[in-house]
């Protein structure tokens, strides 16, 4: 076989080069583009369905908010029970309602707790919790930038739950998300978490059909 001449290889090495930089400036582009829809469309920005009463409010620790606004909804009457999903190992329901309620007399016994390690894990054990005491309805509580890749893992986890999302505004986390870079990377990072388990969860469906086939 003849040696290709000099110029041609440092040609096709130009084509190659020329390609892959356009494909890496579209993958940035369409990333970029879902990072933009993520914070627009994904993350909410105010309660909605506050009044709809479900059979259990669960908190996804990871913020003293989102445990207060959970019991304040327990003490509403908003659901019959509370399942509290991410407790550190050895803490029980009566110094957990201690930490965040002078008087917790009347809400120990209807709250529950878990102790999932990450989002994944919050909704498996929870989905566990709610086939255990035939749940059919959850007002979800979390952060508001965590709200999305939570609603992702419970659906895909309990199919048959209705999900009523009740988001929690941290103050460290500013609306214009652009101006504030804690606030920018701390939505990069849940956008790329979201899109992580978007695709494993396809792949995982993927994977079933075949297998079914």
């Amino acid at each position: 076989m003849a040696n290709v001449p000099p110029i041609y290889q440092r040609r096709r090495s130009r084509r190659i080069t020329s390609l892959l930089v356009s494909v890496l400036i579209l993958i940035i582009g369409l990333w970029s583009l879902g990072l933009y829809q993520f914070a627009q469309n994904s993350i909410p920005d105010i309660i909605e369905n506050e009044d709809i009463h479900t059979d259990a409010i669960v908190v996804l620790t990871g913020g003293s908010r989102r445990l207060d606004v959970g019991l304040t909804l327990l003490a509403e009457n908003a659901a019959e029970r509370l399942f509290i999903s991410g407790v550190y190992r050895g803490i029980d329901v009566n110094q957990l309602l201690t930490m965040f309620r002078d008087n917790p007399d009347g809400l120990a016994s209807r709250v529950e707790i878990g102790n999932a390690t990450d989002t994944s894990e919050n909704a498996m054990e929870t989905a566990d919790w709610a086939r255990a005491n035939n749940i059919q309805s959850i007002r979800l509580v979390t952060a508001a930038y965590h709200m999305p890749r939570s609603m992702l893992e419970f659906s895909y986890w309990m199919p048959g739950v209705t999900l009523t999302p009740h988001p929690v505004f941290p103050d460290h986390v500013k609306e214009d998300w652009w101006l504030w870079p804690g606030t920018t990377w701390l939505v990069v990072k849940e956008y790329n978490k979201y899109l992580v388990v978007k695709l494993r969860q396809q792949a995982a469906l993927l994977i079933s059909g075949l297998n079914y086939d």
